[in-house]
Protein backbone atom coordinates (compact mmCIF):
# COMPACT_ATOMS: atom_id res chain seq x y z
CA UNK A 1 0.00 0.00 0.00
CA UNK A 2 1.15 3.51 -0.90
CA UNK A 3 0.66 6.26 0.88
CA UNK A 4 0.47 9.92 -0.35
CA UNK A 5 1.83 13.33 0.95
CA UNK A 6 -0.77 16.00 1.29
CA UNK A 7 0.07 18.63 -1.09
CA UNK A 8 0.74 20.99 2.24
CA UNK A 9 3.66 18.77 3.57
CA UNK A 10 6.75 19.61 1.54
CA UNK A 11 9.90 18.31 2.96
CA UNK A 12 12.74 21.06 3.03
CA UNK A 13 15.81 20.35 1.84
CA UNK A 14 18.59 20.69 4.39
CA UNK A 15 20.71 23.97 2.72
CA UNK A 16 23.95 23.59 1.23
CA UNK A 17 26.50 23.56 3.65
CA UNK A 18 28.86 26.98 3.58
CA UNK A 19 31.92 26.77 1.63
CA UNK A 20 34.90 26.07 4.00
CA UNK A 21 36.74 29.12 5.52
CA UNK A 22 40.06 29.50 4.03
CA UNK A 23 43.44 30.63 6.37
CA UNK A 24 43.09 33.33 4.11
CA UNK A 25 40.63 36.23 4.56
CA UNK A 26 36.93 35.09 4.07
CA UNK A 27 34.04 37.64 2.68
CA UNK A 28 35.24 37.28 -0.56
CA UNK A 29 37.83 39.30 0.12
CA UNK A 30 40.85 36.89 -1.20
CA UNK A 31 38.44 37.10 -4.34
CA UNK A 32 39.57 40.97 -4.77
CA UNK A 33 42.40 42.45 -6.89
CA UNK A 34 44.88 43.46 -3.88
CA UNK A 35 44.47 47.40 -4.01
CA UNK A 36 40.49 46.76 -3.72
CA UNK A 37 41.12 44.71 -0.85
CA UNK A 38 43.37 47.14 0.93
CA UNK A 39 40.87 49.91 0.20
CA UNK A 40 37.86 47.65 1.63
CA UNK A 41 39.58 46.84 4.65
CA UNK A 42 41.29 50.08 5.20
CA UNK A 43 37.37 51.65 5.02
CA UNK A 44 34.98 49.59 6.99
CA UNK A 45 37.52 48.92 9.91
CA UNK A 46 38.60 50.73 12.67
CA UNK A 47 42.12 49.29 13.02
CA UNK A 48 43.91 47.68 10.19
CA UNK A 49 47.81 45.94 10.53
CA UNK A 50 49.34 44.58 7.31
CA UNK A 51 52.36 42.08 8.29
CA UNK A 52 53.64 39.28 8.07
CA UNK A 53 54.08 36.20 10.59
CA UNK A 54 57.85 36.22 10.88
CA UNK A 55 58.60 40.06 11.76
CA UNK A 56 59.32 41.05 14.76
CA UNK A 57 58.54 44.65 14.31
CA UNK A 58 54.98 43.59 13.17
CA UNK A 59 54.67 41.29 16.08
CA UNK A 60 55.80 44.69 18.20
CA UNK A 61 52.80 46.63 16.17
CA UNK A 62 50.48 43.81 16.92
CA UNK A 63 51.22 43.76 21.02
CA UNK A 64 51.22 47.24 21.45
CA UNK A 65 47.89 47.73 20.40
CA UNK A 66 46.35 44.37 21.78
CA UNK A 67 47.88 45.92 25.33
CA UNK A 68 45.83 49.13 24.64
CA UNK A 69 42.39 46.68 24.29
CA UNK A 70 42.48 47.30 20.38
CA UNK A 71 41.01 44.48 18.17
CA UNK A 72 43.14 45.10 14.95
CA UNK A 73 42.42 43.16 11.86
CA UNK A 74 45.57 41.85 10.97
CA UNK A 75 46.55 40.97 7.35
CA UNK A 76 49.54 37.99 7.53
CA UNK A 77 51.14 38.93 3.96
CA UNK A 78 52.83 35.43 4.10
CA UNK A 79 49.65 33.73 4.22
CA UNK A 80 47.76 35.28 1.69
CA UNK A 81 47.61 34.12 -1.71
CA UNK A 82 48.13 37.61 -3.41
CA UNK A 83 50.73 38.72 -0.78
CA UNK A 84 53.20 40.42 -3.24
CA UNK A 85 50.42 42.09 -4.53
CA UNK A 86 48.73 43.55 -1.47
CA UNK A 87 52.83 44.14 -0.77
CA UNK A 88 53.19 46.52 -3.91
CA UNK A 89 49.87 48.14 -2.84
CA UNK A 90 51.29 48.84 0.39
CA UNK A 91 54.86 49.96 -1.19
CA UNK A 92 52.84 52.33 -3.33
CA UNK A 93 50.49 54.15 -0.25
CA UNK A 94 53.82 53.72 1.95
CA UNK A 95 56.22 55.18 -0.19
CA UNK A 96 58.83 52.87 1.58
CA UNK A 97 60.58 49.68 0.33
CA UNK A 98 59.74 47.56 3.60
CA UNK A 99 56.24 48.52 4.36
CA UNK A 100 55.11 46.05 6.92
CA UNK A 101 54.01 46.23 9.33
CA UNK A 102 51.98 48.96 7.70
CA UNK A 103 49.13 50.12 9.79
CA UNK A 104 45.90 52.48 9.04
CA UNK A 105 43.71 53.94 11.63
CA UNK A 106 40.80 55.58 11.01
CA UNK A 107 41.15 54.58 7.28
CA UNK A 108 44.34 56.74 7.18
CA UNK A 109 47.85 55.19 6.90
CA UNK A 110 49.59 55.85 10.20
CA UNK A 111 52.81 54.25 9.39
CA UNK A 112 55.01 51.38 10.12
CA UNK A 113 56.06 50.71 14.25
CA UNK A 114 58.68 53.60 14.29
CA UNK A 115 55.49 56.13 13.45
CA UNK A 116 53.26 53.76 16.01
CA UNK A 117 55.63 53.80 18.69
CA UNK A 118 56.19 57.69 18.23
CA UNK A 119 52.67 58.11 18.34
CA UNK A 120 51.94 56.45 21.81
CA UNK A 121 55.04 57.92 23.28
CA UNK A 122 53.88 61.50 22.47
CA UNK A 123 50.19 60.45 23.93
CA UNK A 124 48.68 61.01 20.53
CA UNK A 125 47.80 57.41 19.43
CA UNK A 126 45.19 56.85 22.08
CA UNK A 127 43.32 59.88 20.80
CA UNK A 128 43.05 58.61 17.02
CA UNK A 129 42.45 55.32 18.46
CA UNK A 130 39.33 56.96 20.07
CA UNK A 131 38.27 58.87 16.97
CA UNK A 132 38.51 56.02 14.91
CA UNK A 133 36.19 54.08 17.23
CA UNK A 134 38.63 51.35 18.33
CA UNK A 135 38.78 52.40 22.14
CA UNK A 136 35.95 53.08 23.68
CA UNK A 137 37.51 54.79 26.39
Amino acid sequence: MQVMKSATQVEATPPPPPPPLSSSLSLGLDMMRPYEMVHHLVSCNAVVVFSTSDCCMSTVAKRLLFSLGVGPIVVELDEQADGPGIRSVLNQLSGVHQPVPAVFIGGKFLGGVQTLMASHINGTLVPLLKDAGALWL
